[in-house]
């Protein structure tokens, strides 16, 4: 482009902005605008400007005005990972504006959780906090709007995971199947009822989420439960998704000891075949073995593992394992909680033999004495009585040391066959529960925030919990692809010395660890860093002063780190 001063005889020459051009082997010149009611100081400085020549700058800064900048990289790696997985084809293969609303939910949990009134003002061209809301082309969006999404959404939840379980689950396969609970405000939900609470907030009710995920941790459906409800009682259920809905004939279901109880085994399991386990024997179990004889610490001489069967257990394996840095956290422990319990003990004690209003009400000492007992949990290691003096005790010392020998013991039981997982593998295959823990923890807390729960309609809150897992999924691929920049392992897989031992830091974690770079010299950060850095990346909506020259935005250029995350992500602005 260049400026261009026609004469036009009598009258001033005229100003023109034009371009040069070649078409078919010619150099051709078309007008683009008209500046002859510049004035003389502006044209020059667009001359310098068009030539190169920025010496010029103080005048063109005041050429043009930023109206408004809002943050882009974080939302081009959200939507730029949600499309590579081609997550909007699985909600609904047609566009509509409720997919882009259920994506824009979807996304917004991961950039910025909140209530969804809060995640409708995001979206606004007048309120937004990013170019979320553009980028989707949602245009004007309320609360109802994303109220209807979830409606939506919670009627194709069926359909959307029988696709997710095509892509990460096969025939013959590992599913992890853990439980959790959040806390809810407000009582008028079906679904909120008074429960074991997790998050320690027993004053709330709450509900009861199961997550089905694949063996490396990838959730795959998620299903809401009342807030009382047992965790075995949730098994059948999740039996009957995997081999009606997702036409799993063969799958071995991996399960804590607190859901795949010895009744949901023989009643939900053990009836279908091709359906295999497994899961870990609870305590009152594990000491049964052992007053018989068969775990012993003997066993344990040569391995830190041993696999013994019983008839108890017909057609499956149990597979016996001791951590020895386990027992020795459970001895620590046992003994910090008994000293502070005695503590408590003498205090009560003290308080019987006083001069001055004595504690004499036998009822009044049982109750200070079963509380506190009942606060550390060791009221099983006592025996106390009533004395005419006040208040004796003893430890029970057989009690003590018959939990003692089984500190750090644990026990698998399996009904997979030797041939296709040994007991190494077994093994490792419960330990990948702790993957299925993670995800709650980036549910609940660190990410995705998706508690409390605000919703009154039992399919609002299941949809809220289905809204959290799909971005749990977007954000899982999105951790894969980032690994060599974050703090993750990314050789978890290696082989250890053993599978009982706990997992050990590969020496490339440990060097991110400790110096912040890659071995490429690029930055560490973690998940959450990456995306405010990303966010720096902004959309700038440039005004020229001009007003015959329209808006244009202008995206700031990445630096270098952010080029690399964005290459890694598979992922353009």
């Amino acid at each position: 482009m260049y400026v261009a001063s026609v004469p036009n005889r009598n009258s001033p020459p005229a100003i023109l902005l034009r371009q040069s051009f070649r078409e078919q082997g010619k150099v051709r010149n078309r007008t683009l605008a008209n500046l002859s009611h510049w004035p003389p100081q502006q044209v020059q400085a667009l001359r310098r400007v068009l030539k190169g020549d920025y010496a010029g700058r103080p005048v063109l800064d005041s050429a043009f005005d930023i109206t408004r900048s809002r943050p882009h990289g974080h939302v081009a790696a959200v939507l730029g990972t949600l499309r590579r997985l081609r997550l909007e084809t699985v909600l609904d293969p047609q566009p509509s504006r409720h997919r882009n609303c259920a994506v824009a939910l979807i996304a917004s949990r991961i950039l910025e959780p909140g209530s969804k009134l809060a995640t409708s003002r995001a979206l606004r061209d007048e309120t937004c906090h990013s170019s979320l809301g553009e980028t989707l082309e949602s245009g004007s969006v309320n609360e109802d709007d994303l109220y209807a999404a979830m409606d939506w959404l919670i009627a194709r939840q069926p359909r959307i995971e029988a696709q997710l379980a095509r892509r990460h689950l096969q025939h013959g396969t590992l599913v992890l199947y853990d439980l959790s609970s959040t806390y809810f405000e407000g009582r008028h939900c079906p679904l909120a009822r008074y429960g074991y609470s997790r998050d320690e907030r027993h004053s709330n009710p709450q509900i009861v989420f199961g997550v089905l995920s694949s063996a490396e941790g990838c959730p795959v459906a998620v299903e809401v439960f009342e807030g009382n409800t047992g965790d075995p009682k949730t098994v059948a259920a999740q039996v009957a998704k995997l081999r009606q809905r997702f036409h799993l004939e063969r799958i071995v279901l991996v399960g804590d000891r607190g859901m795949l109880t010895e009744k949901r085994i023989e009643e939900d399991l053990r009836p279908y075949q091709g359906l295999e386990w497994i899961t870990a024997l609870r305590t009152p179990q594990i000491q049964k073995l052992a007053a018989q004889g068969l775990v012993q610490l003997s066993l344990f001489d040569e391995r830190d593992l041993a696999e013994v069967t019983h008839p108890d257990y017909p057609g499956e394996r149990l597979i016996v394992c001791r951590n020895p840095l386990l027992a020795a956290e459970r001895a620590r422990k046992r003994r910090e909680l008994l000293e502070a319990a005695e503590k408590k003990l003498k205090e009560i004690q003290a308080a019987t033999q006083r001069k001055r209003q004595p504690v004499r009400s036998a009822e009044k000492i049982s109750y200070l004495v079963g509380k506190a007992l009942a606060a550390s949990k060791v009221e099983k290691y006592f025996r106390w009585q009533i004395t005419p003096e006040g208040l004796g005790w003893e430890r029970q010392a057989e009690r003590i040391q018959r939990d003692a020998a089984l500190d750090g013991i644990y026990v698998l039981r399996t009904s997979v066959p030797q041939e296709r997982l040994d007991r190494d593998q077994t093994v490792l295959a419960y330990k990948r529960l702790a993957t299925v823990e993670r995800a709650f923890r980036s549910l609940k807390s660190v990410d995705l925030e998706v508690r409390p729960i605000h919703h009154r309609l039992p399919d609002r809150v299941r949809a809220h919990v289905l809204i959290a897992m799909l971005a749990y999924s977007v954000e899982w691929h999105m951790r894969q692809a980032l690994a060599p920049v974050l703090f993750d392992d990314q050789q978890r897989g290696e082989p250890r010395p053993s599978p009982v031992a706990p997992a050990v830091r590969s020496a490339t974690a440990t060097a991110k660890a400790r110096s912040k770079r890659t071995a490429d010299d690029w930055p560490v950060e973690s998940f959450q860093d990456w995306l405010k850095d990303l966010a720096t990346i902004v959309k700038n909506r440039v005004q020229p002063r001009l007003r015959s020259i329209p808006t244009f935005d202008v995206t700031t250029r990445p630096t270098p780190a952010q080029q690399h995350a964005l290459k890694l992500l598979g992922v353009r602005l």
